[in-house]
């Protein structure tokens, strides 16, 4: 299998401490619907940044959409612990003592996606994750790829005025992201064993929403063109898109063909094993025997004995919480002497 070509940069088993083992995940990311990238109801315009067009062309300053790593990394995160909740395998809070949730505070600190993913307990332990994102960035510019809605609420009666003639105040316009958008992406998973890519893969994979209002917009689908295994970073995010705008043909118009830029990107990222660090890339018939092998393990016959074994592999770090509690109170207390 060509997961076993990884095995150079994929640890053998969880460990504590990190030793510089890199796989990097290209990642094309596609709007299939209205989508929204900002905080919802902050009323602000849809998040983006102006930077250079390309590496080659510095001069021409553009402004281009960003899916921010927050935005990618959250959905991709709630997606696998959907799964881990279905199979019983996310945990009691020692803390709180109710079932592993994000953004309460109280993280399990025992489930795969506190493992991978990290977690801080506000006092207690923490870990950091294993999965590093950054922002993602449009090819084409925030005023191609943007479109403005107006939105309104009607009465039972198909009017905006209700029974005693009062206009309806539900009435606004928003700014939306078009379908047929695409975001280019660098995921960096650190030391991750091969049944931890696995899950990271699937979680990026099986993802179809992202952004504000996700329940009735933000269907996205997400491609992966590129793996990578080093003992360092690939050029960023924005390095990729700048890259990718220098190589595509010109003018670029929206809605854009997504093979003329697939084809782009890789021919981009097809020179990045001659960068510092970076030891190897799967070959296209590579690439498309791990994402079957990974397809195979989140299938329907094998994905509780896969994410079980998952699981188990965190068996020897896992401390029931009354010996957390030891073992910080040991810490703690000042060692006594004899006069």
């Amino acid at each position: 299998m060509s997961i076993n070509k990884l095995n150079p940069v994929l640890a053998p088993c969880y460990e504590n401490f990190p030793k510089g083992r890199i796989v990097s995940l290209i990642v094309l990311r596609t709007t299939h619907s209205e989508t929204i990238f900002r905080t919802e109801g902050s009323g602000e315009p849809m998040c983006s940044e102006f930077v250079p067009a390309g590496l080659e062309d510095k001069k021409t300053i553009v402004q281009r959409l960003v899916m921010t790593k927050r935005k990618q990394v959250a959905p991709e995160r709630r997606r696998g612990r959907e799964f881990l909740r279905a199979h019983e395998l996310l945990y009691t809070s020692p803390k709180e003592g109710a079932l592993c949730s994000l953004n309460t505070n109280a993280p399990c600190e025992m489930c795969v996606d506190c493992f991978l993913y990290g977690f801080a307990a506000g006092g207690g332990g923490a870990q950091k994750s294993r999965v590093w994102t950054e922002d993602a960035f449009s090819i084409l510019t925030a005023g191609q790829a943007v479109g403005d809605r107006t939105i309104n609420a009607i009465f039972e009666n198909g009017t905006m005025r209700d029974e005693n003639g009062k206009p309806s105040t539900a009435l606004n316009t928003s700014e939306y992201i078009k379908p047929g958008v695409h975001f280019i992406d660098v995921v960096t998973l650190k030391d991750v064993t091969a049944d931890e890519l696995r899950y990271a893969i699937g979680n990026i994979l099986l993802t179809s929403r992202y952004g504000a209002i996700s329940s009735r917009v933000g269907r996205m689908e997400n491609q992966i063109l590129g793996v990578f295994g080093s003992i360092a970073e690939l050029p960023s995010s924005l390095e990729l898109v700048q890259a990718t705008y220098d190589a595509l043909p010109k003018p670029l118009e929206h809605p854009f063909d997504t093979d003329v830029l697939s084809a782009a990107i890789k021919q981009v990222i097809a020179t990045w094993t001659n960068k510092r660090g970076v030891s190897m890339q799967l070959s296209q018939d590579e690439l498309d025997s791990l994402i079957a092998d990974v397809d195979l393990h989140w299938s329907e016959t094998e994905r509780d004995d896969f994410l079980k074994r998952l699981d188990k592999s965190y068996q020897p770090f896992r401390l029931p919480p009354a010996e957390k509690k030891s073992k910080n109170k040991s810490k703690k207390t000042p060692v006594e002497t004899e006069s």
